[in-house]
């Protein structure tokens, strides 16, 4: 049973693993966002990537994808924040049960 359980533990402990690097993605993305906003406060002109061309956009409609794009993020930041603390509960009560299970073959 042990052994069952430390297999479980690897594998929440992977999943914890993608689900912390899929947030610092979305937070490095939030603060690319608001860096741009700022950005966007200050000029007249804004340009915007397409493909591989730089495209003139007004600032206005910039600011409101920008916006729009950060609202997004945000949830799913919200979201990967929720499901972290569940998968690290899991993986503490894991844990928890293969050092009791170890102790007890002792």
């Amino acid at each position: 049973m042990a052994q069952a359980n430390v297999q479980q533990l690897q594998v929440v402990q992977h999943n914890l693993q993608t689900i912390l690097m899929q947030k610092q993605q979305l937070q490095q993305q939030l603060i690319e966002i608001e860096s741009a906003l700022t950005e966007l406060q200050t000029t007249g002109k804004a340009y915007k990537m397409v493909g591989k061309l730089l495209v003139a956009s007004s600032p206005e409609k910039l600011k409101k994808e920008l916006q729009e794009k950060q609202e997004t993020a945000a949830l799913r930041l919200k979201h990967f924040s929720q499901q972290e603390e569940k998968v690290r509960k899991n993986a503490e009560e894991l844990q928890a049960a293969v050092v009791s299970e170890l102790k007890q073959k002792k």
